[in-house]
C-alpha cells in the first residue's frame, strides 16, 4: 500500500507536495490522506447546485472543485481523486449532485461529464506537474483545456443517453448541456485560474 501511495508523488512538486511528510507520519499517509481530502471536496462541491428546468444538467460547483484538485494534487493524485469520488457514488453513497448515487445515476444523462472530470483533473493536474498552475497566462488556459473535455465527453454522453442531436440552437446536446453553463463556468475557471497562482505566490513569500 505504501509503494501504491508513494508513487502518486509527482516528478515536480504542486502545491500539495508543500505539506511536508513529517507532519502526517509519511509520504504514503499524505498522499492517502490527499486523495480522501480531494473526494471530499469535490463530493460537497457538488452539492452546491442549481438545476434547471429545461435540462437534467445542473449547475453545480463539481467543475470549479475539479480544477482545483487537479491543479493542487497533480495528475496521479488528482485523478485517484476523482475516480474515488466517483467509485463511492456508483456503490450508492450520495456524493453526486443533489445528494445521489448509485450506478444508474453514474451512467445517466449526466455521466460523460463526470467521466470529464477524471479526465480533466488528470490534465489539469499534468499541466501543473510542469509548472502551468505557477502563472496566470499559463493557469488559465489550463483549466480551459480541462473544461472543454468535460464539455465535449458531458454533451456526447448527454446527446446520446437522451437522444438528441449534439448540435443545435434549441432541443440539442449544446443547448441543454453547454450553452447555458459557459458563462459561469468562464467565471469558474477565471477565478481558479488567479487563485492558485496567487497562493504559489503567498507560499513563496
Amino acid at each position: 500500500m505504501e509503494t501504491i501511495t508513494a508513487a502518486l508523488v509527482p516528478a515536480r512538486p504542486v502545491l500539495a507536495d508543500l505539506i511536508r511528510p513529517d507532519l502526517l507520519r509519511s509520504v504514503a499517509v499524505r498522499n492517502a490522506v490527499l486523495v480522501t481530502a480531494g473526494a471530499v471536496l469535490l463530493a460537497v462541491a457538488s452539492q452546491i447546485r442549481i438545476p434547471l428546468g429545461f435540462t437534467p444538467v445542473p449547475i453545480n460547483g463539481g467543475t470549479f472543485a475539479v480544477m482545483v484538485i487537479g491543479a493542487a494534487l497533480g495528475a496521479s493524485r488528482g485523478g485517484a481523486a476523482v475516480a474515488l469520488y466517483l467509485m463511492a457514488g456508483m456503490i450508492g453513497i450520495p456524493v453526486y449532485a443533489g445528494a445521489s448515487g448509485g450506478v444508474e445515476v453514474a451512467f445517466g444523462a449526466t455521466g460523460g461529464y463526470l467521466l470529464g472530470y477524471f479526465v480533466a483533473a488528470i490534465l489539469i493536474g499534468a499541466a501543473a506537474e510542469r509548472g502551468a498552475d505557477r502563472r496566470v497566462r499559463s493557469a488559465i488556459p489550463a483549466m480551459l483545456v480541462g473544461s472543454m473535455v468535460i464539455y465535449t465527453l458531458g454533451a456526447s454522453w448527454l446527446a446520446v443517453s437522451v437522444g438528441v442531436p449534439l448540435f443545435g440552437w434549441t432541443n440539442s446536446a449544446w443547448s441543454m448541456g453547454v450553452a447555458p453553463f459557459l458563462a459561469g463556468d468562464a467565471a469558474k475557471l477565471v477565478l481558479a485560474g488567479l487563485v492558485l497562482p496567487a497562493t504559489w505566490r503567498l507560499v513563496r513569500r
